[in-house]
């Protein structure tokens, strides 16, 4: 049972990773035309999935001790998209544009049909592997959450309040939910080393 759930999980996270990279392309190319910084963080953001993706199907197989060390390495990886985004908003800042609210709220809708997808194929897994699978749905969790808000700053955008700071807000907040999931990663990987430990 158990090395079925491995090649389970394992076929699911490189689906994961596949789509993950895939749609990275579609919305870093859309966030640099018209300058959003919400986009921007998320794109980054699904890349940084991806790569845990990829490296969650290259562990699965190592010790508990082992896969705790990679745990704790993906906390890092998952700083990485709000190091970027907080750069990006810096520049934003700077430069107070709103970005263009239609491609804005498209792109937000298709990349929260990739990451509900993601997470439900997560779901079953969620538990397996410790902090490895734990990084992988909390990503894809977190990410459709930021998609709402995204979808929300787009419309907000179009009918409320035509101005950079929806825009802004909500890419902030993406910065500060990837700093709470690196948390939950770092304890469920420090807590799996404890237990591994003799």
């Amino acid at each position: 049972m158990a090395v079925l759930m491995g090649e389970g999980l394992k076929r699911v996270v490189r689906q994961v990773a596949l789509l993950n990279l895939g749609y990275f392309g579609v919305e870093f190319a859309v966030a640099l035309s018209i300058g959003s910084v919400s986009l921007f963080a998320d794109s980054v953001d699904f890349l940084e999935d991806a790569s845990i993706n990829l490296l969650i199907a290259v562990a699965l197989g190592w010790s508990a001790r082992n896969r705790a060390r990679v745990g704790m390495a993906l906390a890092g990886i998952l700083l990485i998209p709000g190091l970027a985004t907080l750069w990006t908003a810096w520049q934003k800042f700077m430069t107070p544009v709103a970005p263009d609210p239609l491609p804005l709220t498209l792109t937000g809708l298709g990349a929260l049909a990739v990451n509900l997808s993601c997470a439900v194929m997560l779901t079953r897994y969620r538990h397996h592997s410790g902090s490895l699978t734990r990084a992988a749905f909390l990503s894809a969790r977190n990410d459709a959450v930021a998609n709402i808000a995204i979808i929300a700053a787009g419309l907000v955008t179009a009918f409320v309040w035509r101005s950079a700071w929806p825009d802004l807000i909500v890419g902030l907040a993406i910065a500060a939910m990837n700093a709470d999931a690196a948390r939950e990663v770092w304890t469920a990987a420090r807590n799996e080393r404890r237990t591994a430990e003799p």
